[in-house]
């Protein structure tokens, strides 16, 4: 498997610019981070198999009311539990997500521990 933890070069969104269709067994997660990550690529997996297919989206500049923040955004997520990838073979943390509503993960600021 090769990573998706690139860095593209995306400018900001500003409000309203993301459609999130919660409802049912449907959710959504935020993963907040620094400025530092924007444009990588966070993936993330469902918890409930080894070989779980992961999806990624970029962090983005979300311009808002109350300022701006950083952030990656999943907008259609079937209700579950979600590991957060640090990197390849890491993760950063699970997440649950419920059907019509939103989940929210904060990036961690250092490395995770590894297992020995």
């Amino acid at each position: 498997m090769h990573s998706h933890h690139r860095h593209h070069a995306y400018g900001p969104t500003e409000t309203g610019t993301v459609v999130l269709d919660l409802g049912g067994d449907t959710g959504a997660l935020i993963i907040y981070t620094g400025r530092d990550l924007h444009g990588r690529e966070i993936e993330i997996s469902r918890v409930d198999g080894a070989d779980a297919p992961r999806t990624h989206v970029a962090v983005r500049e979300r311009i808002v009311q109350d300022g701006i923040f950083h952030s990656a955004v999943y907008p259609d997520l079937a209700a579950g539990l979600y590991t957060v990838w640090w990197d390849e073979d890491t993760p950063a943390g699970t997440v649950a997500v419920n059907g019509g509503a939103i989940a929210e993960f904060t990036w961690p600021t250092s490395a995770p521990p590894v297992a020995i």
